[in-house]
């Protein structure tokens, strides 16, 4: 049989067009008692193992580096090859630590909870650095002497000051471990037989950090038992939406067969607005796929189909890029903050702060600041009608500081609370609507946007997607640019995009 590529078959434009839910199927669904207290147990946050491991990695790189200068300084300095670079060689030292370390599997987060193994893997480790760095003196010709004292107190130090931090990131890992932190929760999506052998084969697996929180399933006969393999299935596939909201899970396995293309895509098309990772189990699968197109989940063989957006490093990253650049930027516009606060008070009876509910990062409600731009007895807080030409509601002040968006720069506290990126998909009102028709009943997709927290500018705006939406084109126009910034995010396009924006703010016709 001919190799399917699945990344083809089952890409973001596929399911966006298959067989959409109907209004009735999108509305929020009222999941089961059962589903909630199971929810409730998964509601705290994990850490990801790839961003422990590089934390472990960054410390044993600072530690080291700073012990070869301290050690320098003490012992009077010294000569290595010529030079007397001590920052230079404590990097050395340190990287070359760490690459020795890796070469042996030492930055397992699932090792690092035994201090034991951790301090043999040390000891070899950094005595290999103090060799390399015994043979480059030997090579040229460096006196031994000129080295002695301070590769001494430095292999010494090493060894002792490490071995400390990793005791004490030992213990954080079992207590992790032991608190649930450190494992990665699966939902299965599909029940009866399948669903059985996937968890027996995950839970048979040694050192298996997979947690099945529940099984979902549209089908309610024999083959999709209430229980399986000793979990409960939790609900269907419209409430493992609801579900995803209410607790912390990080992936999905459907057991669906590949084969069965029309059914998964309809059931993608419900589940890939999800911030999730979701795989098809191809255990059990008689198509023959490429190796490469096989990811594991553990030992599980998964046809991956769709990636969690900006997760891990890239999470983190944009976070203390959004810290970093609202912060600034508070600093350098508050004389604009000020002076707006100021009009606007003087302007019109009212708050100088408008709090608004919009929908946010995973479907969750969250509530925006802007400048109030309306009269405050002509507020709308759910946005029934959009602000047109003229509108009567907008206050003189408003005027100005909606056609240059001022009025949006009170979200950089947004941005800093972490409701908000600064880049990212608009937030829209909860059930907004145009042309009464609600924002996902006109735009394949729309919910997808929730996939990434929502941000003060993004792809859409600098392509001229802001303002009045007052037809279908203009929604969907935006939720396909946003969809595009999901799919294609970088810090490299953040920075674009906001380099981009105030120059685009200014030569739009559509905000009012």
């Amino acid at each position: 049989m001919q190799a399917l590529d699945p990344r083809t078959a089952f890409s973001s434009r596929a399911v966006m067009n298959a067989s959409a839910p109907s209004a009735d199927e999108t509305r929020q669904t009222q999941i089961t008692d059962l589903a909630r207290e199971v929810a409730a147990e998964f509601s705290e946050t994990t850490y990801a193992p790839g961003i422990v491991r590089g934390l472990i990695q960054f410390s044993d790189f600072i530690t080291l580096s700073i012990l070869g200068i301290i050690s320098w300084s003490l012992m009077g300095g010294a000569i290595l090859a010529g030079m007397e670079m001590p920052i230079v060689l404590s990097i050395a030292g340190a990287l070359l630590f760490m690459l020795f370390t890796l070469s042996v599997d030492g930055y397992s987060v699932h090792d690092m909870s035994s201090l034991a193994p951790q301090i043999g893997r040390i000891i070899g480790a950094w005595t290999m650095v103090t060799v390399l760095f015994l043979l480059i003196s030997y090579l040229s010709e460096t006196p031994i002497v000129e080295n002695r004292s301070w590769l001494g107190l430095w292999f010494v130090l090493g060894i002792a000051v490490t071995t400390m931090v990793r005791a004490i990131e030992s213990f954080l890992i079992r207590h992790w471990q032991a608190d649930g932190r450190l494992e990665r929760r699966a939902v299965i999506v599909g029940g009866g037989t399948p669903a059985a052998e996937i968890i027996t084969s995950l839970e048979a697996q040694e050192n298996n950090d997979i947690r099945i929180c529940g099984i979902f399933d549209d089908r309610d006969d024999d083959r999709s038992p209430p229980i399986v393999a000793g979990y409960p299935k939790l609900g269907n596939v419209d409430d493992l939406v609801e579900f995803s909201r209410l607790c912390k899970i990080d992936m999905l396995i459907v057991t669906i067969p590949v084969s069965a293309e029309k059914r998964v895509l309809q059931m993608l098309h419900k589940l890939w607005i999800l911030p999730l990772d979701i795989h098809l189990s191809a255990h059990m699968n008689k198509m023959q796929f490429r190796r490469r197109t096989y990811s594991y989940v553990g030992n599980l063989p998964t046809v991956p189909v769709f990636a969690k957006p900006i997760a891990n490093w890239g999470g983190l990253l944009k976070r203390v890029f959004d810290i970093f650049v609202a912060s600034l930027s508070i600093i350098l516009f508050s004389p604009i903050l000020i002076g707006t606060a100021i009009a606007i008070k003087l302007d019109s009876d009212g708050p100088i702060i408008f709090r608004q509910k919009r929908l946010g990062f995973n479907n969750e409600e969250v509530m925006i600041f802007k400048f109030r731009s309306l009269y405050h007895n002509q507020s709308d807080q759910t946005a029934k009608k959009s602000v047109t030409k003229n509108d009567s509601r907008v206050t003189r002040v408003g005027r100005i500081i909606r056609k240059t968006s001022i009025d949006e720069l009170p979200q950089l506290f947004n941005v800093l609370l972490g409701t908000l990126s600064l880049v990212g998909p608009r937030p829209h009102v909860v059930a907004q609507q145009t042309n009464n028709r609600l924002f996902e009943e006109v735009a394949d997709g729309y919910m997808a946007r929730h996939k990434v927290k929502p941000g003060i500018t993004g792809w859409a705006q600098i392509h001229g997607w802001r303002g009045e939406i007052d037809d279908d084109e203009k929604l969907k126009q935006r939720v396909q640019h946003d969809i595009y910034y999901i799919e294609n995010w970088s810090l490299a396009l953040d920075l674009y995009i906001l380099i981009a924006t105030p120059f685009k703010l200014f030569n739009q016709d559509g905000a009012y």
